[in-house]
């Protein structure tokens, strides 16, 4: 299952890091883009600093630039190492993460490997998360997971944000498929997308009767432990951070 390069698409493979938790499911997917006919590969998302990862990943070169979803190590911290090996381009949002090219934002279009990716800016699970969109299908990094929901992670992930994102989503083409951050692959980001809306109202929900029962000046902790008591514990740390971000979009009216 790791470091075997699989086939998902025409034109994308994936990689799968060793890095298995409950936050990474079985841990990151980098991605490795190319039309069939090019030399060149673009990667998304090299992964942790892993030096048998990293070199995997320059096996199946050349590569023509690395392309990062967002700041969180487990996407990111190779990006430097492997732009050492393959003297590739780094290119993101986040400023402090380029390295030796552009970076990137809304509605830029990356032309490599035969292909082009438009950049969609999608924020809420952190403030620097990008999507890339292909003619048939969306990397999602970890805007959209191939299995579960997305943490509003702190400091800087806003629910706000995170909602006008997957509306965003939801109105790509119909069939487009959905390339994770983690997970497997899923065969249509709009319908995801929609999906994740409908959780996340309902979770809202939850919360707000959570309030009624708790009172208005409740803690993340205690809305945790009525509206998650059913979900593993190892998983309450994650879950509090996306409750302090329900509560605060909902206090802020």
């Amino acid at each position: 299952m790791y470091e075997k390069l699989r086939p998902v698409t025409a034109t994308a493979s994936v990689l799968l890091a060793e890095n298995p938790s409950p936050m990474t499911l079985e841990g990151t997917n980098t991605w490795l883009l190319r039309a069939p006919d090019a030399e060149q590969v673009i990667v998304i998302d090299p992964g942790p600093l892993d030096e048998h990862h990293l070199r995997r990943i320059a096996e199946h070169g050349p590569v023509a630039q690395i392309l990062l979803t967002h700041h969180h190590f487990d996407h990111s911290e190779g990006a430097a190492r492997l732009a050492e090996l393959t003297h590739a381009p780094v290119r993101a949002l986040d400023p402090k993460l380029v390295l030796g090219g552009e970076g990137l934002g809304e509605g830029d279009v990356v032309a490599a490997a035969g292909l082009e990716l438009r950049v969609l800016t999608t924020p809420g699970h952190t403030a620097d998360s990008l999507s890339f969109v292909l003619e048939d299908a969306v990397l999602t990094g970890d805007t959209v997971l191939g299995r579960g929901t997305t943490v509003i992670a702190q400091p800087d992930g806003r629910l706000s944000d995170y909602l006008s994102s997957l509306r965003r989503l939801a109105e790509l083409p119909e069939g487009l498929a959905v390339l994770p951050g983690h997970g497997p692959e899923l065969p249509d980001a709009g319908a995801v997308a929609r999906e994740y809306l409908a959780h996340r109202e309902q979770r809202l929900e939850q919360v707000r009767e959570a309030l009624r029962q708790l009172g208005p000046d409740a803690t993340p902790r205690q809305v945790v432990e009525l509206v998650y008591a059913d979900v593993d514990q190892v998983l309450w740390p994650a879950a509090e951070s996306s409750v302090r971000a329900q509560l605060d979009y909902l206090r802020a009216g």
